[in-house]
């Protein structure tokens, strides 16, 4: 697997190879972006008496790893796909779209059925407990009518009434990025870098609407508004790809001191809660230096336990809404209706319990699931797989 990555090549456009020696830092990356969302869903979003905040706002900042992972999509997928389009859209559409949906349903899919097994279960030992019974509704959140969203994967827009599985509104947006991503590619890798720049500080003048708009809370979640969240991340990661393959820069974002000051940077100003647009614009830089440090940082990120962490990081997203609601079923056959009268040591006892079981089943779906099922949809719908590079997946 590791073989592999290293001996990528980019030929595309007759530069010169590179190896994916630089790439996996990517990976890592989402692993890590994965795993801060699941401490910023279960520390004081779920536990109240784990409240960071008094000490630093890394965590509660944690919504934020969306955005990096809109903003990883669209350079993964740039790198992936710019020859193919740029070659023809017709004919390079339909396995793109197919690599697409098997990369994302299956799993999705698979938690949503966890969701709503768990739902009649939870509804049936109720009832022989007690007597009572909570039917599932009809419409709203955890609805019949959501199931139906969610299985079309049309829940992303409308997630505060059509959601089950929380966490899944960001592929559901996602996944229209990718359906005009196709279109827009083309133009964008044939312009020239002054057109780049203007359509790159474009993105920026979005972004700082969006932040405008909500006073500078990216953390949104629900309605329209999430598009003005993730088509100009994404398509800034796109524009990123771009620069990254100039290799103009490459020599001074390769060295240790650009990483460590760019990573200080965004520490610093996640613990002093800078603003939202801030952190989102040093995840551009990031991503850069990430991709093209040849140092001590990208053997740190390129260790074992942070690849698979990567390699997990959709399943560990993905499972942890799904641990969340089981520990709130259990919590409340215990008798706690309210977590903060939890203490703080029965608190973070729960929370790390509830961490493992999802490193645990991330790890048992991303192979049982993710994996197994790629290749059946793949083959059910003919699609060829790319002999181009085999390295990161988004999300």
């Amino acid at each position: 697997m590791a073989a592999d990555r290293s001996r990528e090549i980019l030929a595309s456009d007759g530069r010169s190879k590179a190896s994916t020696d630089q790439l996996p830092s990517l990976t890592s990356l989402r692993g890590l972006a994965a795993l801060w969302v699941v401490l910023y869903h279960y520390s004081s979003q779920y536990f109240p008496n784990l409240n960071t905040d008094s000490y630093t706002h890394i965590i509660s900042k944690g919504y934020l790893a969306v955005d990096m992972f809109f903003m990883l999509s669209g350079f993964v997928m740039t790198h992936v796909y710019h020859r193919a389009f740029s070659e023809s859209i017709a004919d390079n559409y339909k396995n793109f779209l197919v690599a697409r949906i098997a990369r994302l349903y299956p799993l999705h899919i698979f938690v949503l059925l966890l969701f709503v097994a768990t739902a009649f279960s939870a509804n049936l030992v109720t009832n022989a407990t007690t007597g009572a019974s909570h039917a599932i509704p009809a419409e709203g959140p955890r609805s019949f009518s959501a199931l139906l969203a969610n299985i079309f994967m049309l829940q992303g827009l409308e997630a505060g009434k059509l959601s089950w599985n929380y966490p899944s509104w960001s592929i559901s947006v996602e996944f229209i990025a990718y359906l005009l991503f196709p279109f827009a590619l083309p133009a964008i890798w044939r312009a020239s870098n002054v057109t780049k720049l203007a359509f790159a500080l474009s993105l920026a003048a979005a972004l700082t609407v969006l932040a405008l708009v909500t006073k500078d809370d990216f953390n949104q979640w629900d309605g329209p508004i999430t598009l003005l969240r993730c088509l100009p991340e994404f398509l800034l990661g796109t524009l990123l790809y771009c620069a990254f393959r100039t290799g103009s820069q490459a020599q001074w974002l390769s060295r240790d001191a650009v990483a460590m000051s760019v990573l200080t940077a965004l520490i610093v100003g996640l613990h002093v809660a800078a603003p939202d647009l801030l952190i989102t614009l040093l995840f551009a830089g990031l991503i850069l230096v990430a991709v093209s440090n040849t140092g001590v940082f990208a053997k740190t990120a390129n260790i074992g336990a942070l690849v698979l962490l990567g390699e997990i990081s959709y399943s560990l997203y993905l499972i942890h809404g799904f641990v969340q609601f089981a520990a709130s079923k259990c919590l409340s056959a215990f008798g706690v209706q309210d977590r903060s009268d939890l203490s703080t040591a029965e608190s973070l006892g729960l929370m790390l319990l509830m961490l493992g079981l999802c490193l645990f089943f991330a790890t048992a779906t991303y192979y049982g699931i993710e994996i197994v099922w790629r290749r059946h949809l793949r083959a059910l719908f003919g699609s060829q797989r790319r002999q181009s590079p085999r390295l990161v997946e988004t999300r």
